[in-house]
């Protein structure tokens, strides 16, 4: 890899960061003021530390979209002030704007990166558009001259699959746009830069400037891989083998099981460090391992080994801080992170500590949009999850509040096409129907009760054991278009 381009590009990049800053400032401001941007995404709790964290997240995330340009409908997910949205930023910011109401905006900003891969750009796509619908100059001088990092179009993938799960807005599964990105990607693009589990650790290093930087960690010189396009990588193969199932691709679907499959084994296997107790982060082109940013795994979901898995989440849950880390992107990913594997006090002093006014670079997008994602995903806990029959996906909830917050309580959340409300107690939850159709929702809460209730009757409930061998016990239930439903179990009876 070509060190002395790469750090140049660097110090050009942050030096673009601050004059943006500026820019942004004066224009992102006066766009939104402008547009009179709103969304109906509410939350009310005893929290006031909370509230203010989220009222601010919205406002910033909601000042940030634009209308009528000739890229369509977007939001900024790039260096505040460029007018521009790229690849990494996007597939990040997607749950918070979908949850602010942006869905169509999100997928227009997905299509335009899947509408222009490309054979001649060795099927990449632009790492970065603009609001003029064109390749963010900065990035892009010609199909042979440009920014890329490989685990973008792995990382977009796997993002418009969750977007489908949690909007099951079909055109995400069915336009010709989307699956020719898909197929391409998970062939012809895989294929041409060496990526295949069989392949990746032997790759021949095609690095021409910083273009095939073969990870998100874009300042580490010599290396050959990274363990986030690893992750990325096999969880792409996750979604799409999850694609090609709703296409009755049974064949297709099982093949990239498997590749998903041997690249979790590569990381269990080879990726691990005994020594430290962690996963090396970087495979250089002299074919050592180094340490290095390691989150990516549990963001992708790529751990299999139980006692890798625990050791990698405490890993994360001991990251201080460090309140004048510049890093606002690394700790962005975290809050959600840290919600999913049950850390919720790590988590809610991150999600703070990101809104914190003197937070230096809080204005950058991800920020924002990631904060609302972590809230209604993490804390409030809403996911939805298949049911083995695709017209009825299941909403799921399991509270993420901790010792700080007595009550939550988010309205009209958009999710399946509808919207619903969702209030969180210490031993309750209770779901509004917001829609038309009858809603399937599994009401989980972490431990082992034996005194489940649903409004006010009692009932058996059941249980179920996720990653890191946590319990849950939950109910299915159905709520009614207009109707709310509580569920709730009694404190005094949990056995584990």
């Amino acid at each position: 890899m070509p060190a002395l381009k790469l750090k140049h590009r660097e110090l050009l990049r942050f030096a673009q960061f601050k004059l943006s800053t500026i820019i942004f400032i004066v224009g992102a401001c006066t766009m939104a003021a402008a547009q009179h941007l709103e969304s109906p995404l509410q939350l009310r709790s005893s929290d006031v530390a909370l509230v203010h964290a989220f009222d601010w997240a919205k406002g910033q995330a909601l000042s940030y979209v634009r209308e009528g340009d000739p890229v369509g409908p977007w939001y900024e997910a790039a260096l505040p002030g460029r007018q521009a949205f790229c690849m990494r930023d996007i597939s990040h910011q997607a749950a918070g704007g979908v949850a602010l109401g942006l869905s169509e905006h999100t997928f227009n900003m997905f299509r335009k990166f899947a509408a222009n891969i490309s054979e001649s750009r060795d099927w990449c796509t632009f790492w970065e558009i603009d609001r003029l619908d064109r390749p963010a100059p900065v990035d892009y001088k010609s199909d042979k001259d440009f920014w890329w990092t490989l685990p973008a179009s792995f990382d977009v993938l796997d993002a418009c699959y969750r977007m489908y799960g949690w909007t099951h807005d079909r055109r995400y599964i069915d336009d010709p746009v989307m699956l020719n990105f898909y197929r391409h990607t998970m062939s012809d693009y895989v294929a041409k830069w060496d990526l295949s589990a069989d392949r990746i650790m032997e790759r021949d290093i095609r690095i021409m400037g910083a273009r095939g930087i073969p990870s998100y960690v874009e300042t580490v010189d010599d290396i050959s891989v990274g363990v986030d396009l690893l992750a990325s990588e096999s969880a792409a193969c996750r979604a799409y083998a999850a694609i090609l199932d709703l296409k009755k691709d049974a064949a297709g679907a099982e093949h990239y099981r498997r590749e998903a499959a041997k690249l979790d084994h590569l990381i269990d296997s080879r990726w691990w460090n005994p020594s430290a107790k962690a996963f090396y982060g970087f495979y250089t082109t002299g074919h050592e391992f180094t340490m290095g940013v390691r989150w990516s795994l549990l963001y992708w979901d790529a751990i299999r080994d139980p006692a890798k898995l625990k050791s990698a989440v405490k890993d994360l849950a001991d990251i201080p801080l460090e309140r004048d880390s510049n890093q606002v992107e690394d700790k962005s990913y975290q809050p959600e992170i840290l919600y999913r594997f049950g850390y919720t006090d790590k988590a809610y002093r991150q999600i703070l500590d990101l809104a914190r006014e003197d937070r230096h670079r809080r204005e950058y997008p991800e920020v924002s949009f990631a904060m609302i994602g972590a809230i209604c995903r993490g804390m409030m806990g809403v996911t939805v999850e298949p049911t083995g029959n695709p017209k009825h996906p299941r909403i799921r909830t399991v509270s993420g509040l901790g010792p700080k917050t007595n009550w939550a309580e988010l309205s009209n959340l958009p999710v399946l096409g509808t919207q619903i409300s969702l209030r969180q107690e210490a031993v309750s939850t209770t779901l509004t129907n917001q829609g038309t159709e009858p809603m399937h929702w599994r009401a989980a809460f972490v431990g082992k009760h034996t005194r489940f209730y649903v409004d006010g009757k009692r009932k058996t409930p059941q249980y179920e054991t996720r990653s890191l061998d946590r319990v849950f016990t939950y109910l299915d239930v159905e709520v009614m278009p207009g109707k709310s439903v509580r569920a709730e179990f009694e404190p005094t009876q949990i056995e584990g």
